[in-house]
C-alpha cells in the first residue's frame, strides 16, 4: 500500500458546499464540476487539506468556525465577483480556449486592469494566505495548486515558505502564446506558475505550447497526464433507478445524435447545429430518421458573453426546426438543465456522440459516454480537444470550425458498417477502462515524488 501523503489541494471550486434546509438545519452537499470527482482518490488515501472559496452564505458561516478538513476562505463579493466574472471568465478563459476574434475583442479597459488588480490579485492573495496558513501547521505538505483562478498565489507562497513543494495542473488548454494580454498581466501569470516544483497539463500539445510561451522554465518541471473518469462509478450510475428513469423519456427515432456540454463558447454548440442543418439539407433520406438529443447545462450566466451565446444557440435550434420540423419529427431536442441522471440516459443510447470543441483541456464527455454506451455509438471528436490526443484512433476527428466536415462525418458515422462501430466503441471503452482515475491520481504523486528527489539532489551539490 503506497504510503499517506499530506497534500493541501486548492482550488476555486470546492469538494463540498453548505447550505441550510427548510428546517434552519446545516446541509452539506457534494460540490459540483469533475475536479472533485478527480481527487476523491487522493482525499481517501492520503491525510488532504482542501482550500476553496465559499461560496454561500453558510459556506461563509462555516469559514468563520473553521475546524474542517476543507477550508473555506471568504471573500469580500466584489472583489470576488471581479475575479470570477472579470478575470478569471471570460478573459483568461476566452484567451486560453481562443475564442477571441480580435479584430473586436477584447478592449482591455481601464475597468478590466481594475478588475485584476482589486480583484484577482487580491483574492489570489487570500488563497495564498491560506496555505501559509495550513503550512505552519505542516511544513511538510505538498501543495496541490488547480487551474486558471489561482495563477499568482503559487509565487506568493513561493516568498512566504521557500522549501514548501508547490504543484499546478492547469485543467484547460494552454495557448500558443498569451500576447493578447498585456505585460502587466501576462509576466505574474507566467511568474506564478513558474514558482512551482511541477506544472501539469492534460496532453503533450499544451505542455508544449506553455514552455514555448515560457522560453526559460528554469527548475519547474512540466509534466502531462491526462485526466480520466471511474469507470465503477459510471457503471453504477448507469445501473441506477435514477438512470433508468431518464430513458424512459428520451425520444428516439431509428438513429439518436447527442451532444452533453456546458453552454460554453468553447464547446461550438452553434456550429453544430449548422453542421447537423447542413447534413439534414445535403440528406434529405435521413429526414424523420434521425433526431438529435442536446443536453445542455447553463453556464456562467452572470457572464455577458455567455447569456448571449445561449440566445444563439437556442436561435440555432430554432432555425433547424423551423426549416425541417414537422407535426411528426422535432430534428433537434433542446433540452437546458442541470440533469446528470438524464446525460448518462443519454450517453447510453447515443448512435453519434458529437464533441466538436472550439479547444478542451480535455473533455470528459468523449471518455465518459462511451464508457456506457450500448449501440456501439460513434464519437465524433474534435481534433483541438485535449482527448483527442488520446482517443483519436477510435474516433471521427474533426476540425471544429468546418461545418462542412461535420456534416461530412455525421453522415460518416451514421452510415458506419456494424462491424467499424464495434470495433472503434470497444476500442473507446477499452482504452477508458484501462486508463482510468486512478492511473491520473497515481502520475501526480509520482510527478511530486520526483520532484522531491530532485529537490534533494540539487541541496547536496550546493
Amino acid at each position: 500500500m503506497s504510503r499517506k501523503r499530506p497534500l493541501i489541494v486548492v482550488s476555486n471550486r470546492g469538494p463540498v458546499t453548505y447550505d441550510r434546509d427548510e428546517h434552519g438545519a446545516r446541509v452539506e452537499r457534494r460540490g459540483g464540476g469533475g475536479l472533485v470527482t478527480a481527487l476523491r482518490g487522493l482525499r481517501e488515501e492520503h491525510d488532504v487539506t482542501w482550500i476553496a472559496s465559499a461560496s454561500t452564505e453558510e459556506d461563509r458561516v462555516v469559514a468563520r468556525e473553521g475546524g474542517t478538513e476543507v477550508v473555506l476562505v471568504a471573500h469580500d463579493p466584489s472583489a470576488y465577483d471581479a475575479y470570477y466574472n472579470v478575470i478569471a471568465n471570460p478573459l483568461l478563459w476566452f484567451v486560453q480556449h481562443s475564442l477571441w476574434g480580435l479584430a473586436d475583442a477584447p478592449e482591455l479597459d481601464r475597468a478590466l486592469h481594475d478588475a485584476w488588480h482589486d480583484g484577482y490579485v487580491e483574492v489570489n492573495a487570500a488563497f495564498a494566505g491560506a496555505v501559509v496558513a495550513q503550512l505552519d501547521n505542516n511544513p511538510d505538505a505538498i501543495v496541490f495548486f488547480h487551474d486558471y483562478h489561482l495563477y499568482l498565489a503559487p509565487r506568493l507562497v513561493r516568498e512566504a515558505r521557500p522549501d514548501a513543494l508547490l504543484a499546478h495542473f492547469v485543467h484547460i488548454p494552454w495557448p500558443g502564446d498569451l500576447s493578447t494580454l498585456p505585460s502587466e498581466l501576462r509576466q505574474p501569470i507566467l511568474d506564478g506558475l513558474l514558482a512551482n516544483d511541477v506544472v501539469g497539463f492534460h496532453t503533450e500539445r499544451w505542455a508544449r505550447n506553455f514552455v514555448h510561451t515560457c522560453g526559460d522554465i528554469g527548475t519547474t518541471t512540466v509534466t502531462h497526464h491526462a485526466i480520466s473518469v471511474d469507470a465503477g462509478e459510471f457503471d453504477a450510475l448507469a445501473r441506477s433507478e435514477a438512470v433508468h428513469e431518464q430513458e424512459q423519456l428520451i425520444a428516439r427515432g431509428e438513429k439518436l445524435i447527442v451532444r452533453v456540454d456546458r453552454t460554453d463558447p468553447s464547446k461550438n454548440i452553434v456550429r453544430g447545429f449548422h453542421a447537423f442543418e447542413l447534413f439534414l439539407a445535403e440528406h434529405p433520406e435521413w429526414h424523420r430518421r434521425v433526431s438529435m438529443l442536446a443536453l445542455l447545462d447553463p453556464s456562467r450566466q452572470a457572464v455577458p458573453e455567455y447569456a448571449a451565446y445561449l440566445e444563439r444557440i437556442e436561435q440555432a435550434v430554432e432555425a433547424v426546426n423551423g426549416r425541417f420540423g414537422d407535426e411528426r419529427w422535432l430534428p433537434v431536442d433542446l433540452q437546458v438543465a442541470d440533469n446528470f441522471p438524464q446525460s448518462v440516459a443519454a450517453y447510453k443510447q447515443y448512435d453519434v456522440l458529437l464533441v466538436n470543441a472550439v479547444f478542451d483541456g480535455l473533455n470528459l464527455v468523449a471518455k465518459e459516454g462511451p464508457l456506457v454506451n450500448t449501440r456501439d455509438g460513434v464519437l465524433v471528436l474534435s481534433e483541438n480537444a485535449g482527448a483527442h490526443e488520446e482517443l483519436a484512433p477510435w474516433a471521427v476527428s474533426v476540425n471544429p470550425f468546418d461545418v462542412a466536415g461535420q456534416a461530412d462525418a455525421i453522415h460518416a458515422a451514421l452510415t458506419m458498417p456494424d462491424d467499424e462501430r464495434r470495433r472503434r466503441a470497444t476500442g473507446l471503452r477499452e482504452q477508458v477502462r484501462a486508463h482510468g482515475i486512478a492511473a491520473w491520481t497515481s502520475a501526480q504523486l509520482a510527478d511530486f515524488d520526483a520532484a522531491l528527489a530532485r529537490r534533494r539532489s540539487r541541496n547536496v551539490d550546493a
